[in-house]
Formats: C-alpha cells, sequence, structure tokens
C-alpha cells in the first residue's frame, strides 16, 4: 500500500500557531537546519509544506518526551 503526503501549503500564521514559535524563532531554525524551509511562491510570498512542519511538531514532541534535547 503506497503512502501519499499532502503538498498543503500553509503560511506564517498557521506555522506559528502550529509550533507557537515566534517568527524570528522559526527563521533562526530554518537557518540553523533545525526547521523546515519555507518555499518561495513569489516575490513577497513564502509558505511551508504542512507535512514537514507536522513532521517537525511529532519530532519535538518525541524529543521533548524522552529528554533528548531541543527539536
Amino acid at each position: 500500500m503506497a503512502t501519499t503526503t499532502s503538498n498543503t501549503l500553509i503560511k506564517l500564521p498557521t506555522v506559528k500557531s502550529l509550533t507557537s514559535l515566534s517568527t524570528s524563532e522559526i527563521y533562526r531554525r530554518i537557518e540553523a537546519g533545525t526547521f523546515p524551509a519555507q518555499i518561495k511562491l513569489g516575490v513577497k510570498a513564502v509558505a511551508w509544506l504542512e507535512h514537514e512542519v507536522n513532521d517537525w511538531i511529532s519530532r519535538a514532541i518525541e524529543q521533548g518526551r524522552t529528554g533528548s534535547g531541543a527539536a
């Protein structure tokens, strides 16, 4: 059985709401390579793949529960 991954795009306010991170913290983590990078949609428009953000959240929960450090 094949798994399908949704390519739903979400904007920054949704990413902030889902992760409880500030804008500056999201961009710091992208720069550090610890958060999914945004996709450029236009000159002043970016979005994130929802499934990548959800995967990051799942890893953060697991790491937080096992005490293995920050996401």
